[in-house]
């Protein structure tokens, strides 16, 4: 019994002079905080962000605060008590958001905001979003192609309290209503979520037989209106959404949804955690804090490119 007691106290002093080598080892902590996962867009960015973390160096710590600034808060205090080097984040909203940026830019963490900016700048380091405004006017022009510019349609938003949100809206309005033959029966925020775009659309199905579209925010948001257009034997609606995804593309591929718009997330993810990494090592700073990704319209003509929010075609 002595000698096994002896052996686990030397399992247990090894296992801890380990720890201490891989501490010291690593570069630092960087938190990644995005909203809930169950969203493959907002997976992708843990996952990537985790990687290139590791690869340069970091321990990664990924969170996500569901869409609540009230638990995004908590998390960035976690951060500042976890003595992070850097926060990567997908935020909690435009305006909610700024008092945990503030909190963390204030303890001396730099931040890094990805997808989504907030209302305010000189806190975060670096504000990195695809150019939503280009890439959902390019969608849109495909969809007005589809629809053969007329037809009655309805529209589903993401959260209100998103800037992405009125962005992507205004700017496939930007095009749609250029032409006289549409006319929009609703408009109904679905949340960014799938479930409730399945559930509006079939509401909207319901109430408007005779409609030949749908304009979707988001690609959950496209997916489940898909699905339900299927499930209520309406193939010949014509959807779009706004991401990139791979159900998206699956989607696509099968003739049921016109298109998406690819927002290169992985890329932008990527490119924060250099960008931490450059600013963490010798305090090198982006050239801008606001920085414009552009996005990719996928159709059935390219949708075979696309693959984990990375598009490979020219």
């Amino acid at each position: 019994m002595k000698k096994i007691v002896a052996l686990i106290l030397s399992l247990m002093l090894v296992a801890g002079l380990f720890a201490v080598a891989n501490a010291e080892a690593s570069k630092g902590i960087i938190y990644i905080i995005t909203p809930s996962t169950s969203n493959p867009f907002f997976g992708t960015e843990q996952i990537v962000g985790a990687a290139k973390a590791e690869e340069l160096g970091y321990e990664p710590k990924c969170f996500s605060h569901d869409d609540d600034a009230a638990a995004q808060l908590q998390l960035f205090e976690a951060a500042i008590n976890d003595k992070a080097v850097a926060i990567v984040c997908d935020n909690a909203g435009a305006d909610a958001s700024i008092e945990a940026v503030r909190k963390a830019t204030d303890a001396g963490i730099p931040v890094f905001l990805i997808d989504r900016e907030i209302n305010e700048s000189g806190l975060a380091i670096a504000q990195i979003v695809a150019d939503n405004a280009q890439g959902a006017a390019a969608i849109a022009e495909k969809w007005v192609e589809a629809m053969d510019y007329e037809g009655k349609y309805a529209e589903l938003l993401g959260l209100e309290s998103d800037t992405n949100c009125w962005v992507r809206s205004e700017n496939y309005h930007a095009v749609i209503d250029q032409y006289d033959g549409f006319e929009m029966v609703a408009q109904q925020s679905a949340s960014w979520s799938q479930t409730e775009g399945y559930a509006k659309t079939e509401a909207i199905l319901q109430a408007n037989p005779d409609i030949k579209g749908i304009i979707c925010g988001n690609d959950t948001m496209a997916c489940g209106a898909a699905q339900a257009c299927i499930d209520a034997g309406r193939t010949d609606i014509k959807i779009i959404g706004l991401d990139g995804s791979d159900d998206a593309a699956e989607y696509i591929k099968k003739g049921q949804l016109v298109g998406t718009a690819l927002q290169q997330i992985a890329g932008i993810t990527e490119l924060a955690v250099e960008q931490a990494d450059a600013y963490v090592t010798n305090g090198t700073k982006p050239e801008t804090e606001k920085q414009l990704v552009p996005c990719v319209a996928i159709t059935a003509e390219n949708v075979e490119f696309l693959n984990a929010f990375v598009y490979t075609g020219k």
